[in-house]
């Protein structure tokens, strides 16, 4: 099948579709309004294919129709903005409208045609929204819009500048450790963005799912505060502190199908199984169904912020260190060791550290990743029991079960 070619006189039509479907925007606009136009539908179809000239004469080597096409529009933009002003009105968007007309009738000539088509149909969007976009910025979070620029900020800016190679005996890449950095916050943000939505407008126990997604640990701590200071509320807490954790597994099996998808047919079953167990674990914990809705998870950090980015960073390449160096000297049983440690603070890093590459991982390093699993979960049954003390038996016993329930996996490996 030959390839579809856009001839001028396509292009042509191109050119005149697009300057009409701007002006019939502007024109309809300014009707709606009741006021004064800059221009309409006519004018600006005819800008467009002034444009879509200027670029023809431009492709028979007549220099400067192009930048004398477009000084004359700005010209008369500047007129028609000057003359506004005179009668007390403001605002430069048909002016800037009729400009990009011009350049889109005259990329219709010269460019590749989805950029005037890609240019022509979201300009005509964007001009068409503007009440819906005013009310989004009035109701702009300034944390989240940061949190956007942050994000930026590291994938854009930081990703691209560190070095692609390896360092030390350890192998360690500036690169592949900050890519790891951004998945993780990544999905992390996800679950902070919902929570920062929809937290406060559903049960506790919903609140805990969308939180696990950022860190269950930290909602561990989050509700067995609420415990403590409304105790009618405990098995709600701990049921939202269950599911949080039951999360986690979910959580973290898709982290390392990302970085290591070899890895996944040593893991997924047996993730999946212990978060179900978690999940049924909460099962007949809710209560007060009508007092459930006054409390949300609301202590969560954002993970783009650029403190805990670093920290993860620095967490990650120190157990990645430590783990070759523990291996080296005291074998699987010393590993096993340090996962066991390393499960009462954030485990994301060591397990993350245990599964980069493109190896299917050993016998022992499974083990290691859910020992390390099962620390954490006894860890976060103290966090939420030291404060939650109407309901201390009860949690420990639950998670108690759940942790023993790792052994069988440890061992039959």
């Amino acid at each position: 099948m030959n390839t579809f070619e856009w001839t001028y006189e396509l292009r042509f039509i191109v050119a005149l579709a697009l300057g009409f479907l701007i002006g019939l925007e502007r024109e309809s606009a300014g009707s709606e309004r009741k006021s004064k136009l800059f221009a309409g539908v006519r004018t600006y179809t005819l800008i467009s294919l002034f444009g879509f000239a200027c670029g023809w004469l431009f492709h028979v080597n007549v220099a400067f129709a192009l930048p004398i096409g477009m000084l004359s529009i700005a010209a008369l933009a500047l007129t028609g903005y000057i003359s506004k002003l005179k009668e007390g009105r403001i605002g430069l968007t048909s002016e800037v409208a009729a400009l990009l007309t011009f350049a889109i009738g005259a990329l219709s000539m010269l460019a590749d045609i989805w950029l005037p088509m890609a240019l022509g149909i979201i300009s005509t969007l964007l001009l068409s929204e503007k009440a819906e976009l005013e009310k989004w910025v009035e109701r702009l979070d300034k944390s989240e819009f940061l949190a956007v620029i942050k994000f930026l900020l590291v994938t854009l800016i930081i990703l691209p500048a560190l070095p692609d190679q390896n360092y030390t005996q350890f192998n360690l890449n500036p690169r592949n450790v900050w890519q790891i950095v951004i998945m993780v916050s990544s999905i992390g943000f996800v679950g902070y963005f919902l929570m920062k939505k929809f937290g406060g407008k559903v049960g506790l126990w919903l609140s805990g799912l969308l939180g696990g997604i950022v860190s269950s640990t930290a909602v561990s701590i989050a509700v067995g505060r609420i415990a403590k200071n409304d105790p009618a509320q405990s098995r709600n807490a701990l049921q939202a502190s269950l599911l949080a954790s039951s999360v986690m597994y979910i959580r973290i099996l898709i982290i390392i199908w990302l970085i290591n998808p070899a890895s996944i047919f040593f893991l997924w079953w047996k993730f999946i199984l212990l978060g179900l167990i978690g999940t049924a674990l909460s099962f007949g914990l809710k209560q007060d169904v009508a007092h459930a809705n006054e409390h949300s998870v609301s202590t969560l950090q954002n993970p783009f912020e650029i403190k805990p980015a670093i920290l993860f960073a620095g967490l990650f390449v120190i157990l990645s260190v430590a783990t070759i160096l523990v291996k080296n000297f005291f074998g699987n049983g010393g590993l096993l060791t340090l996962s066991a440690i390393v499960g009462v603070t954030d485990i994301d890093p060591f397990i993350l550290s245990l599964v980069q590459g493109s190896k299917p991982l050993e016998a022992v390093v499974v083990s290691a990743i859910i020992m390390a699993m099962m620390s954490n979960t006894i860890i976060k049954s103290i966090y939420f029991a030291a404060q939650a003390k109407d309901i201390r038996k009860e949690t420990y016993l639950r998670y108690g079960i759940w942790a023993a329930l790792h052994i069988p996996l440890i061992i039959l490996m």
